[in-house]
């Protein structure tokens, strides 16, 4: 047994632990050993009998929430075992929240904390009345918009002359005569009133992150964004243009349409929009999108290269872009990415948790040194595929020349390359042979 997602050691009991039993029970609950070192080791307590009487009582009172508190012996050593139960209303410890993740314990709060607090109302956030918003904020184009959009990918009956309340209430976006916030981001006029963090930004780096050239900031509800991003993008940041109309044409020497058109919706469909603005960061090596928000409970980014559950953080934006055809099957636009990007020839893409957020990351160039690297080649190995790369191929004797080997060890090097489909060994066999990407 580890320490883990829902268990805890202490070598002694402190108040301040009061935290950890917030943070299990705002989470999927856990234990806490009293007694035991950081190793899982018993080393036992002094105060074994006094904790179990007095534990329950102080923390029914601190908290508000009941555990069942064991007392536990083992080679002579006596420690306690504190289960918490998860709990469905938020627990505070002296008002502040506190959520159990992985093997650490966070403090909620700002957006965290508010997304927190309407998931245990049984709300999401853009299933919340934006009560300053009426009918007269949405974009008549944009709805005209998702119409024809709907009506292509059959998803949806809609006639074309519905008024824009009624649509609103068809897609659960309306409240009486009150609109979601959702609506606002797929629909609004001008959602950046309401919003201040919803524009995306884009930036051209050079050789560091602080080597930045320009970029542009785009405002826009979600409707519009979905294809201004792409348009701008083509329009000053890829080097070649994508074809984000013809679904099926790849430009070689960029990235796969499918994989970036993927990672724009993922990102405006399912980012936290009390957080930070979307960003898009394009250097000469690789291309990425950083949304505010941690990935759902229970998903790990293992999680994201086969099939797993769809948890959308906002669920009402979720099935209008369903609806429109704009995401196909939810909970596998991360495998769309990593199968567009392995038919495109490109490295697997990076999907990490970072900075608060969730990043994507595309990389154009599979033979690049950062990418050799990660599948564990030696020196001589990494420049052999930079020689390949500038002369095309390479021989036996060649690799014995370049880094003064045997040819024993240049045959195991190579050997090695064609194992791990860098490079692929010629036709030829004989004096003739040779190796090429």
């Amino acid at each position: 047994m580890s320490e883990s997602q829902n268990i805890e050691w202490k070598s002694t009991w402190k108040d301040e632990y009061l935290k950890w039993i917030s943070g299990f029970a705002n989470a999927r609950g856990g234990k806490i050993y009293i007694g035991k070192n950081d190793q899982g080791e018993v080393i036992g307590t002094d105060k074994a009998e006094k904790l179990l009487e007095d534990l329950p009582n102080k923390i029914r009172d601190q908290l508000g929430v009941f555990v069942e508190v064991n007392l536990h012996e083992e080679k002579g050593k006596q420690y306690i075992e504190i289960v918490v139960p998860p709990y469905e209303v938020p627990i505070s410890y002296r008002g502040s929240y506190y959520y159990r993740s992985g093997s650490t314990k966070q403090e909620l709060k700002g957006a965290a904390l508010n997304e927190f607090l309407l998931k245990r109302s049984g709300k999401t956030w853009d299933a919340v009345v934006e009560k300053k918003a009426g009918y007269n904020d949405i974009d008549e184009d944009s709805i005209k918009r998702f119409i024809r959009d709907a009506s292509k990918a059959n998803r949806i009956n809609v006639e074309e002359d519905i008024s824009i309340p009624d649509l609103l209430a068809k897609l659960r976006l309306s409240e009486g005569d009150k609109i979601y916030r959702a609506a606002l981001i797929l629909f609004g006029k001008d959602p950046g009133r309401f919003y201040t963090n919803q524009p995306v930004k884009i930036g051209k780096f050079g050789d560091s992150s602080a080597d930045l050239k320009f970029h542009e900031v785009l405002e826009g509800n979600l409707i519009q964004l979905k294809d201004r991003v792409p348009e701008m993008l083509n329009a000053k940041f890829l080097t070649h243009p994508i074809d984000f109309q013809g679904l099926q044409r790849y430009e070689r020497d960029e990235y796969p349409v499918d994989a970036v058109r993927e990672m724009i919706l993922n990102a405006l469909v399912h980012r936290n929009y009390t957080g930070a603005q979307t960003q898009l960061r394009i250097d000469d090596h690789s291309l990425s999108i950083w949304n505010d928000g941690n990935l759902p409970d229970g998903i790990k980014e293992a999680d994201l290269k086969r099939p797993h559950a769809s948890k959308p953080r906002n669920p009402l934006i979720a099935d209008v872009c369903f609806k429109a055809g704009y995401i196909d099957a939810w909970g596998r636009g991360t495998i769309r990415i990593l199968e567009a990007c392995n038919e495109f020839g490109l490295p697997e893409p990076e999907m990490t948790e970072f900075q608060g957020g969730f990043k994507v990351t595309l990389f154009k160039d599979r033979y690049s040194e950062e990418q050799l690297r990660k599948l564990d080649l030696n020196e001589r190995q990494i420049k052999a595929v930079k020689y390949v790369k500038e002369h095309s191929r390479i021989t036996n004797a060649e690799y014995q020349d370049l880094f003064e080997v045997s040819r024993n060890t240049a045959s195991r090097d190579l050997k090695d390359l064609v194992e791990k489909n860098i490079l692929k060994s010629s036709d030829v066999k004989g004096a003739g042979a040779y190796y090429e990407l």
